[in-house]
């Protein structure tokens, strides 16, 4: 392309954060204050503090949620799942999606605005110490230790990505181990040191330079909502019938007929304050995150110029075109459905879940050996037992048919809480027991207390036919 040619531009606004150019749009957004955001911030810190109390709650003597990804173990609330807890674990995940779809059908992008960790740190959190340091945009800034400030503030947001990242890996092994390791030389977990600082690396290139794009470019669920959304989910709308036509009011002079205005004086407040720059006046679009910055802002504005609140506010598209709202609609009938069977799925099985699990296992090898002499017939077998209460189990294994069959090998097996261990033993049945090369065999499995017994079938393989002992032969 030559130096003169001219790029050409879109017809439309692509992103709300990219100039027309293809260059990205620097967006400095000016806090409204109003009851949303006040709202806001009171739920923000109270996530933020949960967020760091968490890891260093105890239930039944377990974290309150520990994502032990090397373990394959994750405890949620006390109760931990394990490898074997496949089918409760995609329980759990599908209830969250409905939980998601259904929050979204009702409440529109709620959680992206109020509890995202994304916008409560970002709005609650580093964006006021930038304010606080450099000055809160539409405000004079501060002309005295400029480059000072900004080194601060960069030291400050170290040191909070620094516990954020640590808070983080607290989640997946643990807050007393992460505190011994904080103390201890790096050279002796040198994994969870870099993960700690690539994730604060990470954070400090969020928070410091890409921010909104998060919500803009990377989040799916911003692609997701054209699908999850009705008419009649709530979501952040500017009133047209109200506020159109705009324009600034100006007084009567002389015979001239002005125009009739609408409510909204295009003071663009809405647009300065937006934390993904859009113009919530052209209609919902992917960027809008349902924070309520904008209405706190037109609230201001239509108090000081005497007009009505709620210009811009929390609504459905169907309301603001004259319709009336429809709570009962078939998705909100459908999902809550849904829901209810998921869940009670996961209830039942968690509630009936036996408090050990047992898995008898075929040896390696043969699958039998004969002893003719004995004329009788041993299977390899291990069992592999987990233990799902909360403390050390101690198990022992009794046959219970085919008669005359006895376990070989077999010692008591201590196994501790959420933990499984394997044992090697053999089962020896009389070939009289037989039918055809195999025979049903059940094993009972108990604890010493006698609070905890399951039976086991395993099937017994053998020969067709048992020679007879050297010594018979005619």
């Amino acid at each position: 392309m030559s130096s003169n040619e001219t790029l050409l531009e879109p017809n439309e606004r692509v992103l709300s954060t990219l100039n027309p150019d293809g260059s990205r749009r620097w967006l400095k957004p000016k806090p409204s204050p109003g009851t949303f955001r006040a709202a806001r911030r009171i739920v923000a810190y109270l996530l933020i503090v949960v967020f760091s109390a968490l890891p260093w709650i105890t239930i039944n003597g377990k974290p309150a949620m520990l994502l032990d990804v090397v373990h394959r173990e994750f405890t949620f609330f006390g109760k931990t799942f394990l490898p074997t807890d496949t089918l409760l674990l995609a329980l759990l995940l599908i209830i969250l999606f409905i939980v998601i779809f259904l929050v979204t059908a009702l409440f529109g992008r709620v959680w992206c605005g109020w509890a995202c960790p994304q916008t409560v740190y970002l709005e609650f959190l580093y964006r006021p110490i930038e304010f606080l340091l450099e000055g809160t945009p539409g405000k004079r800034k501060p002309r005295k230790f400029v480059g000072l400030r900004k080194v601060l503030r960069i030291v400050i947001y170290l040191v909070i990505s620094l516990h954020l990242s640590q808070t983080f890996i607290s989640y997946f092994v643990g807050a007393h181990n992460l505190a011994d390791w904080i103390w201890g030389s790096p050279a002796d977990h040198p994994a969870a040191f870099i993960f700690v600082a690539v994730t604060t690396g990470l954070m400090m290139f969020d928070f410091t330079y890409f921010r909104e794009q998060v919500c803009c470019v990377v989040c799916p669920y911003a692609r997701m909502q054209s699908a999850l959304l009705d008419e009649d989910s709530l979501i952040v709308t500017y009133d047209k019938n109200r506020g159109e036509p705009r324009g600034k009011k100006r007084k009567q002079t002389g015979d001239v007929q002005l125009p009739v205005l609408g409510d909204c004086i295009d003071c663009t407040m809405c647009v300065q304050t937006c934390p993904t720059g859009i113009d919530i006046r052209d209609g919902l679009q992917l960027e809008c995150i349902g924070c309520a910055q904008c209405i706190d802002a037109c609230n201001t504005v239509m108090d000081k110029i005497g007009r009505a609140p709620n210009l811009i506010k929390y609504s459905s598209e169907r309301v603001i075109k004259g319709g009336k709202a429809h709570l009962i609609r078939p998705r909100i009938i459908i999902y809550p459905l849904i829901l209810l069977v998921v869940l009670g799925a996961f209830v039942y099985m968690l509630s009936t879940k036996a408090p050990a699990d047992v898995l008898l296992i075929r040896g390696q090898g043969n699958p039998f050996t004969t002893v003719v002499e004995r004329q009788e017939v041993s299977n390899s077998v291990t069992v592999r037992v987990t233990n799902r209460t909360n403390a050390p189990v101690t198990y022992l294994l009794e046959i219970v048919s085919p008669e005359g069959a006895r376990i070989d090998g077999f010692t008591p097996m201590e196994v501790d809480s959420n933990a499984n261990e394997k044992r090697n033993f053999r089962i020896i049945a009389p070939f009289a027991e037989f039918d055809d090369g195999e025979v049903q065999a059940v094993v009972r499995l108990f604890d010493e207390s006698g609070s905890f017994e399951i039976e086991k079938p395993f099937k017994l393989l053998g020969p067709m036919s048992m020679p007879k002992p050297q010594g018979d032969q005619p």
